[in-house]
């Protein structure tokens, strides 16, 4: 008597069905794998749960400590426009100059165990960075006798920036930034933009024809018009570089990022590089950019970007200070072509804005009126420069150019430099003088 087939087929154990029992279990499997992790991919990409729990620990590590006598442990910046500016890479050299004069270094900073290894992956250096910096000279009496600041007009806190000077800058740049529906977020990478940025990189390799595009958030555009090579990003290395470093730097703050986001906002708006102006130098920082390029009061723009509902000559001043601002959010990019060669097109995208901030609702169709019927009116350098002051105490004077000659730089770098000096200068008395 024969059995039935399908009784047959279900008793089956034969090496080949097995096999095939086999490789369906492996692809199962590996296929859910894959599901898990792109879920904690996406997750962690919104959340940042993962990097908050670990990054704030490990930034704690990344610490230094000012003591007595010469460091055996410290590393100095390499590169970066920042870096350059305020003197930290030229430091090894005017160390040793200053000595060479019969100088000794009083005290300087040890690293702990963590922060050296961590430079040397060529990560940048994780503290409290200045946005406003310069040459400080105080006298005898500890009394300060001279300040220059640069940039030289700054916005101190963030509640001081009209909100529409914030949100222009994140629409334009990085519409998630202060977010609050995630608390731990890192501000740091934006895992889509910067996905289909790697992508589309790939394919100019493959000399496949792709669109360009920034994986940049506001976050690694700091680091990299602070301390990239030359200002710029010149590989996927210096990218990683950039978005590990600033991760490092938003959590140092703590788990909770929205204080350093913030924080981020502020530093962005007080310190981009603005190409630099006939007389004046670098421009840094949306106030001095206002002043700079437009000869437009900074105070005065934020005071008239605070007013609610504005109207008759006040409404045009608004519109006027508003295009300014958007300008200057727009020529960050390129800001040598837009702010020189190419003020038309400039013209053109910042038309362009204005008319997508007032139909997303940032602004009201009054203002975005008010603000298209303007046009930009540049500074002209020829018969108005914008000329940097400079001290006329001869006193002061005397120190800056003991100052340059024992470091070997000029008065315009000197002035700009993060140095605070104490002098025999008795200020009460110069000024009697």
């Amino acid at each position: 008597m024969s059995s039935h087939p399908d009784l047959h087929h279900l008793n089956d154990t034969s090496p080949h069905s097995s096999k095939k029992k086999s490789r369906f279990l492996r692809r199962f499997f590996a296929c859910l794998l894959l599901a898990g992790l792109a879920l904690l991919f996406w997750v962690e990409s919104e959340t940042s749960l993962i990097q908050a729990h670990f990054l704030p620990d490990y930034a704690d590590t990344l610490n230094y400590s000012l003591e007595a006598g010469p460091s055996d442990s410290i590393r100095y910046p390499q590169q970066g426009p920042f870096d350059m500016r305020l003197g930290y890479v030229q430091l090894p050299r005017f160390l040793q100059r200053l000595q060479a004069a019969g100088m000794q270094i009083d005290a300087q900073t040890r690293f702990s165990e963590a922060m050296t290894p961590y430079l040397d992956l060529g990560l940048y250096f994780p503290y409290a960075e200045k946005t406003n910096a310069g040459l400080e000279i105080r006298d005898m009496q500890n009394e300060k006798v001279y300040q220059f600041k640069y940039p030289q007009w700054s916005y101190t806190h963030f509640e001081a920036i009209p909100p529409i000077v914030w949100q222009a800058l994140l629409f334009i740049e990085d519409r998630d930034v202060l977010t609050t529906e995630h608390p731990y977020r890192n501000p740091a990478i934006d895992w889509v933009r910067f996905l289909k940025a790697a992508v589309f990189k790939a394919g100019e390799y493959l000399n496949i024809e792709t669109p360009s595009m920034g994986g940049s958030t506001l976050a690694t555009q700091i680091e990299k018009f602070r301390h990239s090579d030359d200002g710029i990003t010149s590989s996927i290395p210096e990218k990683l570089r950039q978005i590990a470093s600033a991760s490092v730097r938003i959590y140092q703050q703590g788990k909770e990022t929205y204080p350093a986001r913030q924080k981020l906002v502020l530093d962005y708006l007080n310190t981009v590089p603005l190409s630099a102006a006939p007389g004046f130098g670098e421009v840094n920082g949306l106030g001095d950019g206002l002043e700079v390029w437009f000869d437009a009061d900074a105070s005065e723009v934020n005071r008239l970007l605070h007013l609610q509902q504005a109207e008759g000559e006040a409404l045009r001043q608004q519109g006027l200070a508003l295009r300014q601002v958007v300008a200057l959010m727009i020529a960050h990019r390129r800001p040598s072509d837009y702010l020189f060669r190419t003020r038309n097109e400039l013209a053109t995208l910042t038309d362009s804005y204005i008319r997508l901030l007032a139909r997303e609702g940032y602004i009201s169709p009054e203002l975005r009126e008010a603000a298209l019927s303007i046009k930009l009116n540049f500074r002209k350098f020829d018969t108005n420069p914008a000329a940097a002051p400079i001290p006329s105490n001869k006193g002061v004077n005397l120190v800056r150019s003991r100052l340059r000659s024992l470091l070997g730089v000029s008065l315009y770098e000197l002035d700009r430099m993060d140095i605070s000096s104490k002098t025999t200068l008795q200020g009460d008395l110069q000024e009697k003088v």
